[in-house]
């Protein structure tokens, strides 16, 4: 099993690599080679089999077609540029999202013309392809209406993967992920990147700001629900998706006062006492175009799973990033 993951150098993406190569199997097939690739060239990783690290931007002539030259049997496509850029910088934004993501499914198309090959893709989509008008909750039949360039160029990316599914070039599964909290490490570009820094500062002793009030209502899940959504996947029998070829993910339905409760239930006062709130109209704006809460049957009935409460979601983020276990 030859595995490439391109978006490797984020968070997400290593999280999964070392995943893949704790697992050591996919689709109960060994793994005997990972390609990691991303515009910065990925940090190398420790595995039994072969790895590859590369700097390539799949939205540059030929550097998608390299990639596929590898025929890898599993894709997973994570690399995006996030919400707040997509809106700031259009013209980088489609270039990324959108013409990136073309330049893939065709490399890929091309090269199955001279010898077959149907690699199984994963793509992440995102929740922000739902739009207005927007129900207390969301099914898996209501309307795709995005109102955010981030949110059409993924959009459009699941219909392009839909199509190339049907023509049988290649393998999609599309997962509409949640807005990940708490996301480890440095605040990114993202409008949602608040939904991390409220919890992930305070519970170091450091101060966060909130721009947004406290009755905001959002979809969530940990990084580590999200790496088992990619691994699931990849795992899964296609045929149970139909023609439908975009899932969104279960998760955890809170509102931004919830998120602080339970950080005052695992951490205390001091720790709430640390997030300053200073209102800022761009993000909770675009924050406001974005849905609240799913009900999330088609995944879940395909085996997809995330946490219960927000709680959960805090001792996930300090097993996994801080090594600490929670005692409350």
């Amino acid at each position: 099993m030859r595995i490439l993951i391109i978006g490797a150098a984020g968070m997400l993406g290593r999280k999964l690599a070392a995943a893949l190569v704790k697992a050591e199997s996919l689709s109960g097939r060994p793994i005997s080679s990972l390609v990691l690739a991303d515009v910065i060239k990925p940090d190398t990783i420790a595995f039994s089999g072969e790895v590859e690290t590369l700097d390539a931007d799949i939205s540059e002539p030929g550097k998608a077609e390299a990639l596929v030259a590898r025929r890898p049997d599993v894709i997973f496509h994570l690399a995006a540029i996030v919400s707040g850029e997509a809106e700031a910088n259009f013209e980088k934004g489609y270039r990324v999202n959108l013409d990136g993501t073309r330049s893939l499914f065709e490399a890929i198309r091309k090269a199955g013309e001279t010898e077959p090959y149907t690699p199984k893709l994963v793509f992440t989509s995102s929740i922000v392809v739902y739009g207005e008008p927007l129900p207390e909750y969301i099914d898996d039949d209501y309307v795709v209406a995005p109102l955010t360039s981030y949110g059409a160029q993924k959009s459009i990316c699941e219909t392009l993967l839909a199509d190339y599914s049907r023509r049988g070039f290649f393998d999609g599964i599309g997962i509409r992920l949640p807005t990940i909290s708490i996301r480890p490490g440095k605040p990114n570009r993202a409008a949602s990147g608040f939904f991390s820094s409220i919890l992930r500062e305070p519970l170091i002793g450091e101060p966060a700001i909130l721009p947004v009030s406290d009755d905001v209502r959002h979809w969530f899940a940990s990084p580590r629900a999200a790496i088992a959504f990619m691994i699931h996947a990849a795992n899964l029998d296609t045929k149970r998706l139909g023609a439908r070829r975009a899932i969104t993910m279960p998760g955890l339905c809170a509102t931004v006062g919830d998120q602080i409760d339970a950080l005052r239930r695992v951490a205390g006062d001091d720790a709430t006492k640390l997030i300053r709130r200073e209102y800022d109209p761009a993000i909770a704006d675009i924050i406001a175009g974005w849905p609240r809460c799913f009900r999330a049957e088609r995944a879940e009935q395909l085996g997809f799973k995330a946490e219960a409460d927000f709680d959960e979601i805090i001792r996930v983020h300090l097993e996994d990033e801080l090594a600490i276990t929670a005692t409350n």
